[in-house]
This record gives structure tokens, C-alpha cells and sequence, in this order.
């Protein structure tokens, strides 16, 4: 076996039934100084002095209706958050998650690790809060949840014909606030999805939600909020900012077909092997293994920036396999 295999334990599933699939993140890049400005850069070269940095600037909107603010100056989605709270005037604990190009609650728009350079974001704030008590009659509720990246896990889809779908107050959208008392406020997506995937079949268990605040033209949009469409394309301008949760954000040119598809496939594999769907990690996984050239690099690769996972051995030859083939176009 390989030496960089060699040191792999197994690991059990994270979780089984409940997806959790948080928000996407982007591939490579030049820097991007935390003072909100843009450079190119070559590899080595210090970033230029501040004032002769371009100006990232973004317009946006609250979701329910508001008029247009400015923002600029963030480096990650927390600071993004504090930028749209500043210029409403509201709580960065108000804002929930945020859309981009759209007001609606749609889930193939919602802003994840990268923000194209010419799209309008829109931020969804609270709006009114409910207590639901759900009969778990099934093990899977039919839930997909993902996070906000700054500590509001919420409902990003809802199975059609499950537990969750055939009670009619609860929404894509809604963010959980807690289950049975249990505050899940800085909770990750993947901590949340077990949660409700370890409570008892035959049990009630009571849910507390927040939902986004509606305009009016989104009252009645609950059964078609949270469908998937693999083809929605979230970014407009010619390059997106990726925001990063360690270390300044960068702007990128848009992933590549081959870089789409792999990582649409490993997120495939992560689903099969460890019962998760998380594009940032499938992404961050295609990243370290586009240009190594076997898989035993591949391993130390992986032991180095994500060792806490323990990915299994027939896990990391299928991922390396997967990242193989989209190089050469077999889809």
C-alpha cells in the first residue's frame, strides 16, 4: 500500500439520513487586501500600498424591500454581514443569509464562499418566529440543512412526501433556532443534520425556527422554494471574490468545466462514504489533487490540510479516480 495510505484509520459515517450540505467555496486566486481593495499579483510579490488598490464595491438591498446600499471592505461573510447591517442600520444578528441577484428565498442563489464581481446581493433578515412539534414516524425527515457561515444553520431543501414536507409552517428558509431546548445558535450544518438524524424514531421532539422576513410577493412561494437546479449559475461579472474564513479573500476566474465536475463527483463520493454533502470540502479535495501526479502524493496531500477527517483508503483511490477522469472529460 501506498505510504501515504498506509496511515488512514476508517471513518463512520457522519450522518445517514439527514444531509448537510453547506455553502460552496471556490478554487485558487490572487489576493485581496482585508482594506477593500483588489490586486493581481504574481506569486512572491508583495501587494501593492492601499491607495493603489481598485475598489471592490457591492450593491445591496434587504430581501422584504429596502433602498440600495453601498458596501465594501469585507474579507469574509461575518465581515459582509456587519457591512449590510451598517449601512441598514440593523443587527449583524438580524441578517441571516443572504441571495445573490435575487430577493426570493432561493436556495440555488444563496451566497456561499463567492460573490461574483457583478452581483447584486440581497440580505434576508428574521422575521417571525414559530415553535413546531414534529412526529418523528420515519428515520429520515427529509431535510437538507447548511449554514450561514456565521453560525445559523437553516433549511436549505425539503424533501417532497417526507415528515418535514407534509407540515405546511415549516419552510425552506426557516433557520433552527433549537431542538427540544437545545440552542443550536453557532452550531455547523453537519452538527445540526446529526442532531435530528440521532432522535428517537417514534418520538416527538419540538422545533424552534426563524423565518426570513417576506416581501409580499413571497408569501406563497413554498412549494417551489429549495428545488434544485444543477444548472443555475449564481455569478454574472467575469470573476467572483471568494470569501475565506482564514486569511484575506481573493478574486478568481470562474471554475473550470473540469473543475465543476469533479466536484460535483467527489461531493458525490463524500455522500456515499461518509453520509454528507459539503461543495466546499469536495471543492478544497479537487483543488489539493488537480495537479498531483498519483495517488500517494494525493494521500500526504490530504493528511496534511484535512487529516482531522481520517478518510478511508477506497475513499481517497475513488476521489483520486474522480478527479482523474474529469481531467480527461470521462463525465
Amino acid at each position: 500500500m501506498p505510504l501515504g495510505l498506509g496511515r488512514r484509520k476508517k471513518a463512520p459515517p457522519l450522518v445517514e439520513n439527514e444531509e448537510a450540505e453547506p455553502l460552496r467555496g471556490g478554487l485558487g486566486g490572487v489576493g485581496l487586501g482585508s482594506v477593500g481593495g483588489v490586486a493581481a499579483l504574481q506569486p512572491g510579490l508583495p501587494p501593492p500600498p492601499a491607495s493603489l488598490r481598485p475598489r471592490l464595491v457591492f450593491h445591496t438591498q434587504l430581501a422584504h424591500g429596502s433602498p440600495t446600499g453601498r458596501i465594501e471592505g469585507f474579507t469574509n461573510v461575518k465581515e459582509l454581514y456587519s457591512k449590510i447591517a451598517e449601512a441598514f442600520k440593523v443587527s449583524p444578528a438580524e441578517v441571516m443569509f443572504c441571495t445573490l441577484n435575487t430577493h426570493k428565498v432561493d436556495m440555488d442563489k444563496l451566497l456561499g464562499g463567492q460573490i461574483g464581481l457583478e452581483d447584486f446581493i440581497f440580505a434576508h433578515t428574521k422575521g417571525q418566529r414559530k415553535e413546531v412539534e414534529v412526529f418523528k414516524s420515519e428515520e429520515a425527515l427529509g431535510l437538507t440543512i447548511t449554514d450561514n457561515g456565521a453560525g445559523y444553520a437553516f433549511i436549505k431543501r425539503i424533501k417532497e412526501g417526507s415528515v418535514i414536507d407534509r407540515i405546511q409552517v415549516i419552510n425552506v428558509g426557516d433557520m433552527i433556532e433549537s431542538i427540544n431546548g437545545q440552542s443550536l445558535i453557532g452550531c455547523r450544518h453537519y452538527e445540526v443534520a446529526k442532531m435530528l438524524k440521532d432522535l428517537p424514531k417514534g418520538r416527538t421532539f419540538t422545533l424552534k425556527l426563524t423565518e426570513p422576513r417576506k416581501a409580499f410577493d413571497m408569501i406563497s412561494q413554498r412549494s417551489t422554494a429549495g428545488k434544485h437546479n444543477a444548472g443555475a449559475q449564481l455569478g454574472t461579472g467575469r470573476g467572483t471574490l471568494r470569501l475565506r474564513a482564514k486569511g484575506p479573500a481573493t478574486v478568481e476566474e470562474q471554475p473550470s468545466a473540469f473543475e465543476e465536475k469533479a466536484i460535483e463527483k467527489v461531493d458525490d463520493l463524500l455522500e456515499s462514504y461518509m453520509g454528507i454533502r459539503d461543495t466546499e470540502l469536495a471543492a478544497t479535495m479537487v483543488e489539493l489533487g488537480k495537479d498531483k501526479r498519483n495517488p500517494d502524493e494525493f494521500a500526504e496531500a490530504l493528511d496534511e490540510q484535512l487529516g482531522d477527517f481520517a478518510f478511508p483508503d477506497e475513499f481517497v483511490f475513488d476521489v483520486w479516480g474522480a478527479i482523474g477522469d474529469a481531467k480527461v472529460g470521462r463525465y
